[in-house]
């Protein structure tokens, strides 16, 4: 049943990865379908603002919220073993890394170069997570998403999903009164590992050698090395995407630098953000306890309190100055949470 009001505001400090100290309405854990549905079903009745969220791991609140906070605590996964593949079925409650431990230990092999990403399983699928050479979307079969409109559940084919870097169909279409419960997994038991540039570092001479378990631990060491643990400093991952520009721009850019580039399929160039933020060299700005990671410079931390204003301000300032110097826009990968639900970036940011 949906739980009484208190006559304090709970703080969601430890409830976003970003660790800012703002409070919501009310806090409600989930850990059935039915009840979350009892629990929006309430919310709207009573004309209150709800979001629902995983672990908080992509996203900046921007003020108290005046609403209610479901967590996504609906759990479980169904393994199904066919001729040539491993079906999962998992539901969105999930933690992405623990799965891919799990898998692991059960000899399932495909997901080890996405270990160590910070989420749920649903934020994957809205994301489209990807690392070293692999992405959500391509060991995706379905998506099961829930309408909170008519409460029933639709299954979207990964072809109808489009899926593209860090988007996706859940992030744009379907991000309002619509929530996933589950996703299907495709792997195949006939194992090759997705060999990137960063993994040769230790491995150029032993391809042959490799195992999914040697990835996983290179992965996990890689990751641990360069990026900081939310649990120890604030961050949602990366704040920016890397842009993604024409060839023409591409072109004129190489002219000038040296830049990291990867040709999309789509035709279009992808390019390092960090590198451009480098290129800038910002000096180490901070205002507050915001600052620029000192090793990936698309990541903004929060080195103790640092306010969601300070945030953004540090943002806009890397922003504007990487539009100034590259004519380049620099898009927010995070989502903005103001005091009724999700704010649009160019509420932000200026193109």
């Amino acid at each position: 049943m949906y739980q009484k009001s208190h006559l304090y505001s709970p703080s969601l400090k430890n409830l976003n990865t970003f660790a800012i100290d703002v409070t919501a309405k009310k806090i409600i854990f989930v850990k059935t379908i039915q009840s979350l549905i009892v629990t929006v079903q309430h919310c709207k009745c009573t004309h209150t603002p709800y979001i629902i969220l995983g672990e908080g791991s992509n996203i900046l609140f921007l003020e108290n919220y005046a609403g209610v906070v479901i967590i996504n605590r609906i759990k479980g996964m169904k393994i199904t073993d066919k001729n040539k593949f491993w079906l999962l079925h998992i539901l969105s409650g999930e933690k992405w890394h623990d799965v891919v431990k799990y898998t692991l230990k059960c000899n399932i092999f495909g997901l080890e170069n996405l270990a160590l990403i910070p989420g749920c399983i649903g934020s994957a699928a809205i994301q489209n997570i990807g690392a070293y050479g692999l992405e959500f979307k391509d060991i995706c079969l379905y998506v099961d998403m829930l309408c909170l409109k008519s409460y029933k559940i639709h299954r979207i084919d990964v072809n109808s999903c489009e899926f593209s870097y860090r988007s996706s169909i859940f992030k744009h279409k379907y991000n309002i009164d619509c929530f996933i419960i589950a996703v299907g997994i495709k792997l195949t038991k006939k194992w090759t590992p997705i060999i990137f540039p960063l993994l040769n570092v230790n491995y150029n001479t032993q391809i042959k050698n490799l195992t999914p378990y040697k990835i996983f631990s290179e992965i996990c060491k890689i990751r641990t090395k360069n990026l900081p643990n939310p649990k120890k400093i604030g961050n949602a991952g990366s704040f920016f995407k890397n842009p993604i520009i024409t060839k023409q721009q591409a072109n004129k850019m190489l002219s000038l630098y040296n830049l990291p580039c990867y040709p999309q399929e789509n035709g279009l160039i992808k390019i390092s953000g960090g590198w451009l933020i480098q290129k800038y060299r910002f000096k180490n700005i901070n205002i507050g306890d915001a600052a620029i990671h000192k090793k990936k410079k698309l990541i903004l931390i929060n080195k103790k309190n640092a306010t969601a204003n300070e945030i953004i301000n540090l943002a806009i300032i890397i922003h504007n100055g990487i539009m100034r110097k590259f004519n380049i826009f620099l898009e927010p990968e995070v989502d903005f949470i103001g005091i009724k639900g999700k704010v649009h970036p160019s509420k932000i940011f200026k193109s």
